[in-house]
């Protein structure tokens, strides 16, 4: 076998790895359920954060907006 073919297949069970199936499309590794829960609720919690604080800079510009124009 040349060193290119080698590299070739080391590449191609390193692909394998990352998409966690071996050469018969089965899957080779097992995902918790629980993580994946953890996750979503985690990624929910950013979303609802990163959302009251857009809300607040928003509310915040208005009353600022307001303030000027009373003046």
């Amino acid at each position: 076998m040349s060193e290119r073919e080698n590299t070739l297949q080391k590449e191609f069970i390193k692909e394998e790895n990352l998409n966690g199936e071996n050469s018969l499309g089965s899957p080779t590794s097992k995902v918790d359920l629980n993580n994946l829960i953890k996750r979503v609720k985690d990624e929910e919690k950013r979303s609802k954060r990163q959302n009251i604080v857009i809300s607040a800079a928003a509310l915040s510009a208005v009353a600022v907006f307001g303030i000027i124009l009373t003046l």
